[in-house]
């Protein structure tokens, strides 16, 4: 349809001026960021809440205070305005993404946690417990992912006692069940 009195519409318009300066769309849609704050832990990774995931960050960033900024599909790690890292989203719950070079092992960097510390640790509650604790320390790419879990373990032979919680342990080993998770 014309304008008045004129002999073009808004549509030829169009095809005359503006079709050509018009770009592609781009293959990805835009992602809307939003922003939290997490703390680097002990073995080098945050948690982030939203996914109940870990991502990891470089060992010197331990026990600082950084802010994530998220989209659909991208974590991306920042200490004072310095991007760390960034991963690809992950919503695997208690799952570890994990970049090499951020472990503390891979420098040779040695912290207070080390796995021979949770090993003989759990020899002096008893054979199963040594052997849960190894079984669970084997079962990660990285052993500082684990340390949570084992500190969990091993601590619960103070509210339960030495001779329960090996128990406890052959059980879980009987079920090939290598994990802290228990119900309360």
């Amino acid at each position: 349809m014309s304008f008045r009195g004129r002999e073009y519409s808004r549509y030829s318009l169009f095809e005359e001026i503006e079709k050509q300066a018009l770009k592609p769309l781009p293959e990805k849609r835009y992602e809307i960021k939003r922003q939290s704050r997490a703390t680097a832990h002990k073995n080098s990774h945050i948690y982030f809440s939203k996914d109940k995931h870990y991502y990891s960050v470089p060992y010197e960033h331990i026990g600082k205070r950084v802010k994530v900024i998220y989209s659909e599909s991208v974590i991306e790690i920042y200490h004072k305005n310095e991007l760390l890292t960034f991963h690809a989203r992950e919503r695997q719950k208690y799952g570890y993404t994990t970049t090499k070079e951020h472990m503390p092992s891979h420098h040779r960097f040695v912290s207070e946690w080390i796995s021979e510390k949770f090993i003989d640790w759990a020899s002096q509650i008893g054979v199963h417990c040594h052997t849960m604790i190894v079984e669970i320390l084997d079962k990660k790419q990285h052993p500082e992912q684990c340390y949570k879990s084992c500190l969990g373990i091993l601590h619960l032979a103070k509210k339960v006692g030495k001779q329960r919680l090996d128990n406890a342990c052959k059980r879980a080993l009987d079920y090939n069940s290598y994990n802290y998770n228990y119900d309360r």
